[in-house]
């Protein structure tokens, strides 16, 4: 990914369908997550009549969202589809704005459309991890690939990541995003610890994408080390559609990119525990060092009837306190005043 680099979450800010089918709305979305600090801002490209046959039902969440978008699927996604040249626009959008742009292919021919828009990178969504040819379609781009994996077992995760390799990437290439897709998703079935059964297929990198109501599951996957986080948006979220009502508003999506920020600062990189320069100088302040405890006449022995430890601790370390013990004062010492040796 090229917005990656070493310690850096990508976030993307998901869109979707959260246009309800408005490409004013759809540009104002792309403004809205660039101002928030999204890394990427993301689409869905679909055919509705190529995604899901007439009979196809809604998911229940749909049916409780949007009880007034069609009975069917297809009734649904026909209002929620931009087009090709909407798509292009949003492209040049994100490019004016400073944001990657985004969208996830739900079908060939939208691969087809997205492919031409120069994208840096492609996501896959969960629903279509079991989907082989499209698997292999993706592939073919030879270009790095996000994967979601909701709904799956860690074998159908295993069996797509080898589509994918078969199809000519390398898994250095291939991000695993562990997902729960029910719309909000309950806390007791976000499982965040799977990251680390995704982590065990060897891909370049593991993140997470959220459908969790509020924003601190998504901290909480990056502070665990998600290398991405993707999570919805809308502005407004008593806009009829299928998604707004598990999505971030603006405000809550900046509030998440600056907590994310501040958990990747504090990660750190080396692992290494050392002193910051922050606390440096704090050692003098709160570390002590040995004191007399009395006056103390030169010659006299050392010891702990007459020694204490106070700070400051820019004098004798009580580290040394053994080997301090034991000696001759090498000068008269007043109470309270740093031994020296």
């Amino acid at each position: 990914m090229e917005r990656h680099h070493h310690n850096h979450v990508i976030i993307i800010a998901e869109a979707g369908v959260n246009h309800n089918g408005s490409v004013d709305r759809a540009l104002e979305m792309v403004h809205a997550a660039a101002a928030a600090g999204a890394d990427y801002v993301k689409f869905q490209t679909f055919k509705s009549s190529d995604l899901v046959s007439a009979c196809a039902e809604k998911a229940e969440y749909q049916k409780k969202n949007c009880p007034g978008c069609g009975s069917t699927q297809l009734e649904m996604l026909r209002g929620l589809e931009l087009s090709a040249d909407a798509f292009a626009m949003l492209k040049r959008e994100c490019d004016a704005a400073g944001i990657g742009f985004l969208s996830s292919p739900f079908d060939s021919g939208s691969i087809k459309l997205l492919s031409a828009l120069d994208m840096d990178l492609w996501k896959i969504p969960s629903g279509e991890i079991t989907n082989m040819p499209y698997l292999r379609e993706v592939a073919g781009m030879r270009q790095p690939v996000i994967l979601s994996s909701g709904m799956s077992t860690l074998e159908e995760v295993r069996q797509a990541v080898k589509i994918l390799c078969d199809g000519g990437l390398t898994k250095d290439r291939i991000t695993l995003l562990h997902c729960n897709t029910q719309y909000p998703t309950p806390m007791r079935d976000v499982n965040l610890r799977a990251m680390d059964a995704l982590r065990s297929l060897g891909c370049g990198s593991v993140g997470y994408s959220d459908h969790t109501p509020g924003i601190e599951i998504p901290i909480a996957a990056a502070a665990l080390g998600a290398t991405v986080i993707e999570k919805h948006f809308t502005l407004d979220v008593n806009l009829p559609g299928p998604d707004h009502k598990a999505s971030l508003i603006p405000a809550e999506l900046s509030a998440m990119v600056s907590a994310i920020r501040n958990v990747e600062m504090a990660l750190g990189g080396s692992g290494k525990k050392s002193v910051s320069d922050s606390e440096r100088a704090n050692i003098a302040v709160a570390r002590r060092s040995i004191v007399a405890a009395r006056h103390i006449a030169k010659g006299e022995l050392l010891t702990a009837d007459n020694l204490a430890v106070k700070r400051p601790g820019t004098g004798v370390s009580p580290m040394l306190w053994d080997e301090v013990t034991g000696t001759r004062a090498v000068r008269d010492f007043s109470a309270d005043e740093l031994i020296e040796l």
